[in-house]
């Protein structure tokens, strides 16, 4: 096998699969319970909801700091490699920021930057076409149109149960908006490719409704019929995937599924019970 050219690092937006190559360093994000501090690789997701739950500070997330990012670039890097650093959309979080500071903090190194103007499952696909290219000895090059390739391709629809978290956190902005402040409504999110924030982009009346709202988004996305691959997301009901999954099912060939749990600091933003897809077309861009 040829040795790497290059590694990979991301950040805390990642929800990692198992069956992709998602095992890169990753700079921290923490998640902050008024005088209690945790990184996000210090507290469980049953944790989390045990804090939403007995806590009566309302938590926040901080972005990696330079010094983190500077940590994930050194364990990629190894003292020898160049590295892609890829980080959640920088219209949700100041991580890319971070990681272009941290350039100053290892001048050995050189770093190449990529916003993956997403997160979660989404930037999960492209850390795995990243870590992939690497893997493989292929070139940077290759690497970021492989990246580019997949993210243009990508989409990620979510829904929550209440929009309460997203309201407290900031970041409800045009979802609010749309929704007219009809709070009892169940939204469909996705991350705006113009903005890089989210938007919503459909709405149900229950949540059982919101979830065949997610599959029908994915179908008007890329047609019935369309072979795909997904990878699903839950919050503090597991079940919830494994619906979306059949429904999907009903409508698409699914030539590779995965499942993982919305890591801690995402889903304070989005409140316990949430529900997503990271969809894309048929077999990955250097399969064809």
């Amino acid at each position: 096998m040829t040795p790497p050219l290059f590694a990979v690092a991301t950040d805390g937006g990642l929800d990692a699969f198992e069956g992709l190559n998602n095992a890169v360093p990753v700079a921290p994000f923490s998640l902050n319970f008024g005088n209690k501090s945790y990184r996000m690789d210090e507290i469980t997701r049953e944790g989390l909801y045990r804090e939403l739950q007995t806590n009566p500070a309302h938590p926040t997330s901080s972005q990696p700091t330079p010094q983190d990012w500077a940590e994930a670039d050194r364990e990629a890097s190894g003292g020898t490699l160049p590295v892609l650093a890829l980080t959640i959309s920088s219209g949700l979080s100041g991580s890319r920021n971070a990681a272009e500071q941290a350039r100053a903090v290892v001048p050995g190194i050189p770093v190449t930057i990529v916003d993956t103007r997403t997160l979660s499952a989404a930037q999960a696909f492209q850390v795995h076409a990243a870590a992939t290219a690497a893997q493989r000895g292929e070139t940077l090059e290759t690497a970021l149109d492989w990246v580019r390739r997949t993210a243009e391709e990508t989409e990620l629809y979510f829904t929550i149960e209440t929009l309460e978290y997203l309201r407290r956190g900031g970041r409800i902005g045009r979802v609010q908006a749309t929704l007219g402040g009809l709070l009892n409504l169940k939204p469909v999110i996705t991350v705006d490719r113009t903005t890089a924030a989210y938007t919503n982009v459909g709405r149900a009346r229950s949540y059982k409704g919101a979830i065949e709202a997610v599959a029908a988004q994915v179908t008007g996305r890329y047609g019935e019929g369309t072979p795909l691959r997904v990878g699903l997301l839950y919050g503090s009901v597991r079940e919830d995937a494994d619906v979306l999954l059949e429904a999907i099912k009903a409508r698409h060939p699914v030539v590779w599924s995965g499942f993982a749990g919305v890591n801690p600091v995402l889903n304070v933003h989005t409140g316990p019970r949430a529900l997503g897809v990271a969809a894309a077309p048929g077999n990955w861009v250097w399969e064809r």
